[in-house]
């Protein structure tokens, strides 16, 4: 198995559709489109996330990882990753790959994701605000919580505001979801 970069931008799409479809499920209402509306637009836009994926043998995707940079350009904050098998061996191959290869960094809430990223090699953890933990790869620059900048985001509430707002563009981009979702590659 080894790590891609999905650079082409209609797999990426096709492969954040499918990411926010496995995170998210479909019980999570419109979450999964306002997340890939918004990291279409505003983050691949100006260049601030990278979308990464385990394959194969065979080019296969067994996982998957949305990367965004924070404020300062210097780390790379897992937004979401999940694995394409039952199996989490797969996305748990990928962060750890990925922490010995980017200035990476997690934010968690629950114990047991905690466990997880420790398990990928995240060996450095702070308290962040909110009962949060933050994990730091062994390449991330900061050596304490205070020398991290915030990671960039969307505005999840002005994407459904727009959704609302332009019916249009709420249509278009849900037919854009669907079409993605089965244009999901076999091989990368």
């Amino acid at each position: 198995m080894k790590v891609v970069t999905v650079k082409a931008v209609e797999q990426r799409e096709a492969c954040l559709a499918r990411l926010c479809a496995e995170v998210y499920g479909q019980q999570a209402g419109l979450t999964p489109l306002v997340i890939f509306a918004g990291t279409r637009r505003v983050l691949f836009a100006q260049e601030a996330a990278r979308l990464l994926a385990m394959v194969d043998n065979q080019g296969a995707p067994q996982a998957l990882a949305l990367l965004v940079l924070d404020e300062a350009g210097e780390g790379m904050t897992v937004r979401l990753s999940c694995s394409l098998t039952h199996d989490i061996e797969p996305r748990r191959r990928l962060i750890e790959e990925l922490s010995l290869k980017a200035p990476l960094r997690v934010e968690v809430e629950d114990p047991a994701d905690e466990v997880f990223y420790q398990s990928c090699g995240l060996t450095r953890w702070f308290d962040g605000a909110d009962n949060q933990r933050i994990g730091l790869g062994a390449r991330h620059p900061a050596n304490d919580i205070s020398e991290l900048t915030d990671t960039l985001s969307i505005d999840e509430y002005a994407i459904l505001r727009s959704f609302k707002h332009d019916p249009k563009r709420f249509e278009e981009d849900k037919q854009r979801f669907v079409e993605e979702l089965a244009a999901f590659p076999e091989t990368l």
